[in-house]
């Protein structure tokens, strides 16, 4: 068969994974018309048909199975003997976590760490699938869930707060609406089913339906800034909102989240000098952040 084609293999891996050849591509470096190309090529080389193309990206075929199957694992060694041959260099630092998280909480704080270290790159790899630390050249992660990841250091940040928010348009038509009186306004459903918990926590009527429903927070949040209904929205998303007056808060009632906000790394991380100072700065953006956002009781004290 003449030399492996070990490029477009590592391209396929990537592929399969992601479920997605533009993500795959940026992650290459290449154009998804290159990515293309490499992935018929093998296609033509092997004689078999690997990857389905979509409308939501791509899935394996019986045949993709069986090869990602096979040479998944000998990546994975190529992978580890590289990382272990290789001094990381450290004025760089990658940084794995959600869009959401990035775009309405990381991000507008991040200019003042590159301020106070200008020594320091920050490579920041933003998606929804929680980073393999054995496969990936990723040093630190922020992760929304219960804490519990096993051979990992988990440092909590903060709870996320959970509060009912509407655009000012949409508030200015329905008048003043009490918080025990919600079951009878717009409301959008939002992922997880949390509306059940707040109105037993806080009284009410749990609605039959809502105006629309959501699987995930970040399109929950747009409709509520264009007036579609009511969300029970998250603080860390809401709150850039809330500042610029695009939502706004129906009460000072909270309810906390199930899960919390961590900051997540590998033993290997912990002594690399770039973690640890954005471990120490990160570590006070979320106490000062946490101040700001939890509720209190009388006399100053958390519920």
């Amino acid at each position: 068969m003449g030399r492996l084609p070990l490029t477009a293999l590592e391209g396929f891996l990537l592929a399969a994974r992601l479920g997605n050849l533009s993500r795959a591509a940026t992650q290459l470096n290449l154009t998804v018309s290159a990515l293309s190309h490499q992935m018929r090529g093998l296609e033509e080389r092997l004689g078999q048909r690997l990857l389905v193309r979509g409308s939501r990206g791509v899935s394996l075929t019986a045949e993709g199975e069986r090869l990602l199957e096979g040479i998944a694992l000998p990546f994975a060694a190529i992978e580890r003997a590289l990382r272990q041959c290789q001094v990381p260099s450290d004025d760089i630092l990658t940084l794995s976590l959600m869009p959401s998280m990035a775009s309405s909480w990381l991000l507008p704080r991040l200019p003042d760490f590159l301020a106070a270290h200008p020594e320091l790159q920050i490579n920041l790899q933003s998606n929804t699938t929680l980073v393999n630390f054995d496969q990936e050249p990723v040093d630190v992660a922020i992760r929304f869930g219960a804490g519990q990841w096993p051979g990992l250091t988990a440092e909590h940040l903060f709870d996320e707060w959970l509060t009912p928010v509407a655009s000012p348009a949409l508030i200015a038509k329905l008048g003043r609406t009490r918080l025990r009186d919600l079951s009878g306004c717009p409301l959008l459903g939002d992922p997880g089913g949390r509306w059940t918990a707040w109105f037993a926590r806080f009284g009410g009527t749990p609605p039959t339906r809502f105006v629309a429903q959501f699987s995930d927070s970040e399109p929950l949040h747009r409709a509520a800034v264009e007036g579609l209904g009511i969300a029970l929205g998250r603080m860390t998303m809401a709150r850039p909102l809330v500042d610029t007056d695009r939502l706004r808060l129906l009460g000072k009632q909270r309810l906390r989240a199930e899960f919390s906000h961590y900051l997540v790394y590998p033993p290997r991380s912990e002594k690399r000098q770039s973690v640890r100072l954005f471990r120490d700065w990160l570590l006070l953006q979320a106490r000062e952040y946490a101040v700001t956002v939890e509720p209190r009781k009388a006399g100053g004290r958390k519920p």
